[in-house]
């Protein structure tokens, strides 16, 4: 039985297709999505032919309109697919989708538990001594929680401590601040005349995607129910110097907001959302999801999905647009962030979060997807994010990984400023190549992959360097372009999967060596998995790449107790990266969760391998050399020597065959080459 739904998935005659909200959908809309050939007039008489009301399109979409059936309940538990049947016969349709209510959830508030209450109260640590003399901190910033932003500064008091902050302070004595850079924020709203955000705010970029209007202002209530987008816009773009909450990670950059998550959100929202202004956004920043409750499986929708294809194709003059996506809080329900298709995607960015201590925190999503870290809360005695919150105020109390990626959106966006030729997919080796192991290196579940990276299913490649990257980004030579070569896996010796016995689904590949898809040095890593199996949570998954690089692709998830599998379903590693990928690969697949009567079966797996053909020139001195002094780095230098290079001389460097790329990522060089650490 098991295997006959399965194969109706695969079919297609199910709503369960690719995991796209359906299964755990439960209102239904009176709302149409069709794409049809012929234009407005034609879709609008076809509206008036089927008994539907004419909406107009879809914004951002051609050829794609919304049709509304006046005589269906607003809201169902249950779709109604004979009505979209009937609309996709139509000749002139290319395909009908009804509109479904989807579930999202920001990542900021954090509960231990199902139902738990507001968070013990946290106790500040005080501010350590600088290394810096405190007055010159001072005349550098004056606005009132700067003293607040750990994150940001060095603020330790013992030489042995690991490295706390971002490591941007030289930059902006470098005057690198984000200046160009338009940034954008997808999320409940913006307060954008608050006073520390005015002055950046950028009305070209936003929109009110709830609404349908120019203006996204959050909706006020007495819980402040909608700060999240406000305080995640504070982070990136709080002005500087003006007395008032703090300073934004690019205080020079422009920000916009597009409320998209006060109201009923479906797949058209979402697209429209994520495709607004592609044109003219940099960088889009995004601290939500699918549930983080450990049992959802669920990626994006049609329009979302052809908005992050047409972004990352389109976007910025076509250099692509950037997508910014905090991983998930899921980490106390078990959740994996594997299963949000989401973080799960390679046009994204995936952020996830360390505390004050540099600790994984306890709401922390662990997952092969993620690319690499920025700061946030912790445990109750860690500090927070200072930023900007609704009403003209501000907060120290910012959480979750929602805090984390737009930290990461700030030190991109000073990247952009340094070189705005780079592309999508240079953000992505820039960010891999530059991330610091050292400072979480007492955290367990690191390992070296075959091209030399330390990795982590927690971290990704470790916490971003500001300086190294942008650094880095200044004399960036462009990756070669990118190919995707598709392998089949090998027939199965046994498709039945039980309780408490490996599984093996095995893939040899050559790279697609002598086709134009040809492959040596890996980016992402894909598994298209099929698997039926009665209790799906219990599964867990490992690929084995050819060099032997072994990563964790799904952990058990103990809330999940559905049966319906794996459909079509992409899992994703970066953790490859760099890599040759000619040889064999080996995904393992066990459940040794139970009960012992669980049993399901293999269908088909496909293994998508993304990469060059041509070695990155970052590449040419061989592996990444970390600076294993990088936790010694204090700010001092970058104060008191006044040899820093400036933001025009950094840019004018020359690789004179001396320079090495390690030196671009944090070890000490001569001066007026590489600025001082």
């Amino acid at each position: 039985m098991l295997c006959c739904v399965l194969l109706l998935l695969l079919a297609g005659c199910c709503a369960f297709e690719d995991h796209h909200g359906h299964e755990t959908a439960q209102q239904y809309s009176n709302e149409w999505v069709v794409r049809l050939e012929g234009g407005p007039e034609v879709a609008e008489i076809l509206a008036l032919q089927l008994g539907y009301e004419f909406l107009g399109s879809v914004k951002g979409f051609p050829d794609t309109y919304r049709m509304l059936k006046p005589d269906h309940p607003t809201l169902h538990k249950r779709a109604f697919p004979r009505l979209t049947q009937r609309l996709a016969r139509d000749a002139r349709v290319v395909w009908a989708e009804q509109q479904f209510v989807k579930h999202r959830v920001k990542r900021d508030f954090i509960q231990l538990l199902d139902g738990a209450g507001v968070p013990a109260p946290v106790s500040r640590l005080k501010r350590a001594d600088l290394e810096v003399p405190s007055q010159r901190i001072e005349r550098l910033f004056n606005d009132e929680l700067w003293d607040q932003e750990w994150y940001l500064q060095d603020t330790r008091t013992r030489p042995d401590l690991p490295k706390l902050d971002l490591h941007v302070l030289p930059l902006y004595k470098q005057g690198v601040t984000g200046r160009g850079v338009r940034v954008v924020v997808l999320d409940d709203g913006i307060e954008y005349n608050h006073d520390d955000l005015r002055d950046n705010y950028d009305p070209e970029i936003s929109y009110d995607a709830n609404d349908e209007d120019d203006d996204p202002t959050p909706r006020y209530d007495e819980a402040l129910t909608n700060a999240h987008g406000t305080r995640c816009a504070g982070e990136i773009a709080m002005s500087a110097n003006n007395r008032k909450c703090g300073v934004g990670v690019a205080f020079n950059a422009k920000v916009g907001g597009i409320r998209l998550l006060d109201g009923m959100v479906n797949d058209r929202v979402e697209g429209t959302a994520l495709g607004y202004a592609f044109d003219k956004v940099d960088i889009y920043s995004a601290s939500w999801g699918p549930n983080d409750d450990g049992k959802t499986v669920e990626g994006p929708g049609r329009l979302a999905q052809e908005a992050l294809e047409r972004g990352i194709s389109q976007g910025r003059g076509g250099k692509g647009s950037i997508f910014v996506w905090a991983s998930g809080n899921g980490g106390s329900r078990g959740d994996n962030c594997n299963c949000d298709g989401y973080i799960g995607s390679v046009y994204t960015l995936s952020i996830g979060s360390a505390s004050q201590q540099g600790q994984f925190p306890w709401y922390g999503e662990r997952c092969a997807a993620t690319m690499a870290a920025t700061y946030s809360s912790g445990a109750y005695s860690d500090q927070m994010i200072a930023t900007t919150d609704l009403r003209n105020t501000c907060t120290i109390r910012h959480t979750g990984t929602s805090a984390s990626a737009p930290l990461a959106a700030g030190i991109i966006a000073l990247a952009l400023e340094v070189n705005p030729d780079l592309t999508w997919r240079d953000v992505q080796h820039l960010v891999m190549w530059t991330a610091e192991y050292a400072p979480l290196s007492d955290n367990s579940g690191w390992q070296r992959n075959a091209a030399g990276s330390w990795i982590n299913t927690r971290f990704g490649f470790g916490l971003m360097n500001a300086h190294g990257l942008v650094t880095a980004a200044s004399n960036w030579t462009a990756v070669p372009p990118k190919s995707i070569c598709t392998v089949p896996a090998l027939p199965l010796k046994n498709s039945t999967i039980l309780y408490g016995i490996r599984s093996e689904v095995v893939f040899n590949t050559d790279g697609c060596e002598g086709k134009a898809e040809e492959i040596r040095f890996l980016e992402h890593v894909e598994v298209l998995t099929n698997v039926a199996y009665t209790v799906r949570g219990a599964l867990e998954m490992h690929l084995t790449s050819p060099s032997g690089t072994r990563v964790q692709l799904l952990s058990p998830r103990q809330r999940d107790q559905s049966d319906k599998g794996f459909v079509n379903w992409k899992f994703m590693s970066v953790l490859s990266w760099g890599e040759q990928p000619r040889g064999t690969w080996v995904l393992d697949i066990i459940d040794e969760v139970g009960p012992q009567r669980n049993q399901g079966t293999l269908f088909s797996f496909t293994l998508v391998l993304h990469g060059t053909r041509d070695r990155p020139a970052y590449m040419s001195n061989g592996p990444r050399r970390y600076n294993q002094d990088y936790n010694r780095v204090h700010k001092k230098t970058a104060y008191a020597n006044q040899d820093i290079p400036t933001l025009n001389e950094i840019r004018s460097l020359k690789d004179d065959g001396v320079l090495d790329w390690s030196d671009l990522v944090g070890l000490p060089v001569a001066v007026r080459r590489v600025a001082a650490l």
